[in-house]
Parts: structure tokens; sequence; C-alpha cells
């Protein structure tokens, strides 16, 4: 006669035996399945690899003022992507700045010294320019940009009035990199249109050298533009129908009864 239990403990026996058969073939499962997770991971680090990573050709930084909007500043944004750095104020940058204190308009001729020495802006409000101690950026050349117009949100169209982003791309360009203008851009929603709207300046100014001679187009540029306005001013354009109803309806005035 079986004693108490001795059935349950068949049991147990018997799954136990199961689970050992099962066990070998479970670890085979995972460690195949590791295996090829692994093996797609790797797969997505190749691709990454493969992917060509934009290295700018050399060092952009930028003095911050805080007198911005982080979440709207373009030259925040270029930092948290990794594009350019952070210079302190009263530190010393080795290389160019587009500054308003600059004496000189930048040209082609200042690309040797960019390359080896780096490219800056200034970060700070327009309309804290004059209360702003632009002393405190400190670097051996400080240039002014020609005439070119903003495309960000804040001061689209007008001219003279861009932002940080626009500014470092604009240098790019007219120093003979508009690849690297572009791939600085690219962060921002109006990005490619800012460089469409100047294209035309933008390479004007890049087939230039010196700064008398981007002044020089500069200048030319500004009046074709004036003297097109001015015409446009002179044409006599026929009325809309719109214009042609309100003369209508001033012709017919309503009587007045008794």
């Amino acid at each position: 006669m079986p004693r108490k239990g001795s059935g349950r403990g068949q049991k147990n026996q018997r799954g136990r035996s199961r689970r050992e058969a099962e066990e070998p073939r479970l670890s085979q499962f995972n460690r195949q399945e590791s295996d090829e997770n692994d093996s797609e991971a790797s797969a997505e680090d190749e691709d990454e690899d493969e992917q060509p990573k934009f290295v700018m050709p050399f060092k952009l930084a930028m003095y911050d003022f805080n007198q911005c909007d982080p979440k709207r500043c373009s030259g925040r944004r270029l930092l948290r992507v990794g594009l350019i750095e952070e210079v302190r104020l009263g530190s010393r940058f080795p290389g160019l700045v587009l500054s308003p204190t600059g004496v000189f308009t930048l040209a082609p001729r200042d690309r040797a010294f960019v390359e080896h020495n780096g490219l800056g802006v200034v970060d700070c409000s327009w309309k804290e320019v004059k209360n702003t101690p632009l002393n405190r950026v400190k670097a051996p050349e400080h240039r002014l940009l020609p005439y070119l117009v903003a495309a960000n949100s804040v001061n689209y169209g007008r001219p003279c009035h861009l932002n940080c982003a626009e500014a470092m791309a604009a240098g790019l360009y007219i120093l003979g990199f508009p690849e690297a203008a572009s791939e600085l851009m690219k962060p921002f929603s109006y990005g490619p249109h800012f460089i469409d709207l100047n294209r035309e300046l933008l390479d004007i100014y890049a087939a230039c050298h010196t700064p008398e001679e981007v002044i020089e187009k500069q200048n030319a540029y500004i009046a074709k533009i004036d003297a097109e306005r001015s015409l446009n001013k002179e044409i006599d354009y026929p009325p809309s129908e719109s214009d042609e109803e309100e003369e209508e309806e001033e012709e017919i005035k309503p009587g007045i009864s008794n």
C-alpha cells in the first residue's frame, strides 16, 4: 500500500524532470534571442556609423549676454546640438567675431585667419545693443556683416537684424563654406529659407575679396532695390474691382425725404 503523499511526490518528480528537460531548450532559445538582439543593435550602430556626421571646418563660438529667451535663442539651440561652443564673457577668443563693434566688413580675404583661429558671434538683443558691455568680447578681430535680410520669426524681413544662427551661417557662406552654412541652419524651421532668401547676395559677397569690394556690391544692390521700389510707385496700376464698386457707391447718394 503506497505511503501517504507518495503520489504527490511522484508528480513533483515528473514535473521536475520535465522542467529539467525543457531548461536546455529554453536556455538555448534565450541565447539565440539574445544573439539576434545583439546583432540587430550592432547593425543599427553600424548604420549610424555609416551615416556621415558633418564636421564644421573650424571652431565656432558664441559670447552670450543672456538677454534673449533661452527657449527661443538660436545661439542656445546651436549649443544644445553641439555645433558651437560658448566663450565666457571677458575670456579671450583667438578667432574673428561678428560683432556690432567691428570697423571692417567681413570679406573672403578673412578666410585664412578664420580657418586657423575660428569664427564667433555675439548673442545679445538688438533692443539692448547700446547698453550691452561689448568690451567684454575679447578677440583680435571684429567684423561687421554686410546687408542681409532676417528670416527668423522675430525680425522677419528686416535688413541687418539677423539672429546668432543667421549671422554665423552668413559668415560661413561669405567665407566660402556654403555647405557648413546650410548644416548650421538645419536645426531651425526657417533655416533653409534664410539661405534661399539671401542666396543672391551671399553669392555676390562670396565672389569678392576685400571689404571694399563687399561694400561696393552691397551699395549697388541696395541702389537697385531702391530703384525698383521707386518704379513700382510710379506705375499707374488699373483700379481693382473693389475700387470700382466703391466709386459707384459714392456716386449714388440716397435722396432726402421731407
